[in-house]
Formats: structure tokens, C-alpha cells, sequence
């Protein structure tokens, strides 16, 4: 047991409320402090929550705190893409092997149900409606106003965790440190949280268990399941151009848009125009820092040091699985030199962070355009195809992000390797039996064995 600790925690998210679970268990006593009202008995942030596929690096954080079980109640397994294209016709891609699947999770449902989990541990305290004012990294101490009250108040803990997202409060008095990189990027492209309501009897009224895509090019729409039968719907738009938030401007713009692009959906969206326009836009940002620590007293984790665009789906997940690592660290940890571990857990993340974020941005094209051509799918058939006969050598690229725990640099570094003989292979593929050509057998071969451009990662 290290020496217990008077740990402030600013932003009681997903990862802020995960986080105090873990170091409540290694002896720490835990005070969150979030801008926002208690979201179980207040209704904010309408139109903004875009549902999270929670995936293996996620549910492993769940596990490790013994809450996998009380989650899975609130979650729908997605096993495969349904793709929709602009006649209504689907399409199919499976997400992994038989049993694999990403699950579809409330972001609200899943922030409560942490909460309700923790706030009994007499060592962990929630304090809502709390902003952050001024973040003294010298001396640890934080000015917050009470939004309730209105009245201000200062904490100075022994150590101060900033999980307090992509526009953090904490890492903003980092950035005014020396020698401190900082680099934000934003997509030309909001999006906009829209549903299909369950039907009369409470069922799901497109297939359950996927994730669905209307992928069309320059933007797309995909939907999410829900508990109680309904999707959520994200509309990825451009901000500015022809066809783009700022050209629909009323409601029979937004109906003759959708009824021509969308026109299976429109049915099932009795609530459209108003949803449309009434929920807001939302953006779309790329963080990267470096430092994450500032002397062994303060660290950023999860979208405070590493937000990523939501196309790879581990947003959430990356930032679970930095708890995991650094639960790991403390593992070892003797209490004494936080500086070190800092240190050491930064270095080791931060390869990963930046990986994932580059791989979300490439994973909105693969998305948005390339899921709907005949070759991206016969890719994908030939891909699994060779995953199945080399399954030591050969882990796609999206099943190592998703199914694996593999770092996410070296995911990212096979993955371009894997392209390169993909290239090669497709040069002599135009039906799924040509795989077993002699000429794709001979090719495979000779880069999968002979070069072993691929190898099994050893841990």
C-alpha cells in the first residue's frame, strides 16, 4: 500500500469517474469536481451524446475494477456494418470473427452507472456544478466557482488529475509552462444527433445488433442501437460547401435533402425537423500535447491529453486504457517518486495516443466512402481470407484497435505494412475465389514467410 494521497480529480466524465475507482482501491482518498449538474437527476447536453462502442481495451478497465457485468446490462453487442445505400439496398461487413463484437453504449447511461458504482465508497466524493476557475500548477491549488451558489473556494490536493476533456481546464495552465507542445486540429465537418424512435411495441426497427452506416462519399449518417429499441442517429456533415449545415436552412431544404440521400431512414424519423433544428452542431477535434505531467503533482488522462475524432470508435476506450496502464504502473509502485511515474507513464502513452488519433482521421474516409464500393468489400473478404490461413502472422488492422490490446502504434505501423501486400495481392483478385490462385498463394508466401514483413507481436 503507497503512502494515501488527497487526490483531486477535475471532470467526473467517464474517465474522471473510472479513474477515482481505481486509485480508491490502491488507499487514495478521491474528490471529483465537474462544471456540470449532476446528470442523474438533471437533463443536460441534449443533442450532443454520440452513443460509444465500447470494445476489448474498454471492457478489459471494467473488468479489472470488477464492474464488466453491471455495464454489459446497459449495452447492445453490434456484430457487423449494415450498409444503406441511397436506393435502400444493404450491404454486410462482419467486425470480426463470429464471436467478436463492439458494444453500443449510452455515453449518459454509462457516466451514471459509474457514478452509482463509486459515490458509496466513503473515499470517493462527487462535487457537481463546480467550474474550475485558475489551476496553480506550482502549488497544486485550484480556484472553482460554485455555479450553484455562486460562491469561489480553493483546493490545493496532494496530487491533481485533469480529466477534464478536450478543452481542459488544467491542461490550458500547462500549456502557459515552458517548452510545453501543444497542437489542436478540427475537421471541416460537425456533426448532429438525430433518432429513429422504437416502434408501437418497443422493437428495434432496423437490425438490432449492427452498426449502421449511410455512407455517402463527402458525409454520412450511422445510427446506434438503444436499450429501449431506438438509434441514435449522427448526421457527419460539412460545415460550410453545397451540400452542408450552412445550405439547409429550412425545413423543406432539410426534407428534400434527406428524402433524396437518406430516403430509407426518413420514415423512421418522424422527429426530424425538429430534432434538425433544434439539437446543435458539434465538432470534431484533434488534440495533441506533450508533456502530460507537470513535477510529479498533476497528469492529464484520457481526452485531456489525447482527444480523438470518434471514427475508430476508441475514444472512450483509449482513455480506459490509460487507467489500465497506470494501474498497472502502481502495481509497482513504491509511493514515493510520482515525478518518475508520471514520466514513465506519459512516455509510454503517448506513442498510442498519437496513433489512434491518426488512425480515427483515416478511419472517417474509410467510413464515410470507401465501405460503400463493391472493393472495399471484396478487400475486406480477401483480408479474412488471409487472416484465417496465417493467423499467427496476419491480424487485420481493425481487429487489432478493437479485439486486441496490442499498442495501438504497433497496430498502426502492421497496418501500413499490411496495405503494401494487400496492393500487391489485389493486382490479381476480381472474385473472392481467386485467393486461391497460385500466383496469390506463391505471393503471400513469399512476403509472409520468406521476408516475414509480418511477425507475431511478442509481449
Amino acid at each position: 500500500m503507497t503512502e494515501k494521497k488527497n487526490i483531486a480529480i477535475m471532470g467526473a466524465g467517464l474517465v474522471g469517474s473510472l479513474l477515482s475507482l481505481y486509485l480508491a482501491r490502491r488507499g487514495h482518498k478521491i474528490d471529483l469536481y465537474e462544471r456540470r449538474p449532476d446528470l442523474r437527476t438533471t437533463i443536460i447536453d441534449v443533442g450532443r451524446s454520440i452513443n460509444l462502442a465500447l470494445s476489448d481495451r474498454g471492457w478489459r478497465a471494467l473488468k479489472g475494477i470488477g464492474i464488466e457485468e453491471e455495464v454489459r446490462k446497459v449495452s447492445i453487442p453490434m456484430r457487423r456494418r449494415v450498409m444503406h445505400d441511397e436506393q435502400g439496398n444493404l450491404t454486410f461487413q462482419p467486425y470480426g470473427k463470429e464471436e467478436q463484437a463492439i458494444y453500443s453504449v449510452s455515453r449518459g447511461g454509462l457516466n451514471m452507472a459509474l457514478m452509482n458504482l463509486s459515490e458509496p465508497n466513503p473515499d470517493i466524493a462527487y462535487h457537481f456544478s463546480r467550474q474550475a476557475l485558475d489551476v496553480n500548477l506550482r502549488t497544486n491549488e485550484v480556484q472553482l466557482r460554485n455555479l450553484t451558489s455562486g460562491e469561489s473556494e480553493t483546493i490545493q490536493p496532494d496530487l491533481l488529475f485533469g480529466a477534464d476533456g478536450a478543452f481542459s481546464v488544467v491542461r490550458g495552465a500547462m500549456q502557459k509552462t515552458e517548452r510545453f507542445n501543444y497542437e489542436q486540429h478540427y475537421l471541416e465537418y460537425g456533426y448532429k444527433e438525430l433518432t429513429i424512435p422504437a416502434t408501437a411495441d418497443g422493437g428495434w426497427p432496423i437490425e438490432k445488433n449492427a452498426l449502421h452506416i449511410w455512407p455517402r462519399g463527402n458525409y454520412m449518417m450511422i445510427a446506434l442501437p438503444n436499450i429501449d429499441g431506438s438509434f441514435t442517429c449522427t448526421l457527419f456533415f460539412p460545415y460550410e460547401g453545397e451540400r452542408s449545415f450552412a445550405n439547409i436552412k429550412s425545413e423543406a431544404d432539410l426534407l428534400n435533402f434527406f428524402n433524396e440521400v437518406f430516403p430509407d431512414a426518413v420514415p423512421l424519423m418522424p422527429e426530424l425537423a425538429n430534432e434538425y433544428f433544434e439539437n446543435p452542431v458539434g465538432s470534431l477535434v484533434t488534440v495533441k500535447c506533450f508533456p502530460w505531467s507537470y513535477e510529479g503533482k498533476s497528469l492529464l488522462i484520457g481526452d485531456a491529453s489525447h482527444a480523438v475524432v470518434p471514427f475508430y470508435g476508441q475514444g472512450m476506450n483509449a482513455g480506459f486504457e490509460d487507467i489500465t496502464v497506470l494501474d498497472q504502473m502502481l502495481e509497482s509502485f513504491d509511493g514515493e517518486n510520482w515525478e518518475e511515474l508520471f514520466d514513465k507513464f506519459e512516455r509510454r502513452r503517448k506513442p498510442n495516443a498519437d496513433a489512434i488519433a491518426d488512425l480515427a482521421v483515416m478511419n472517417f474516409i474509410e467510413m464515410r466512402d470507401k465501405v460503400a464500393k463493391p472493393s472495399f468489400l471484396l478487400r475486406k473478404k480477401i483480408e479474412g481470407k488471409i487472416s484465417e490461413q496465417y493467423p499467427d502472422i496476419w491480424i487485420p488492422l481493425y481487429a487489432m484497435v478493437t479485439f486486441t490490446d496490442l499498442p495501438y502504434s504497433y497496430a498502426m505501423e502492421t497496418g501500413l505494412k499490411q496495405e503494401e501486400i494487400m496492393k500487391k495481392v489485389m493486382k490479381h483478385v476480381k472474385t473472392v475465389e481467386d485467393y486461391n490462385r497460385p500466383e496469390v498463394q506463391q505471393l503471400l508466401e513469399k512476403q509472409l514467410i520468406q521476408k516475414e514483413k509480418l511477425k507475431k507481436y511478442k509481449r
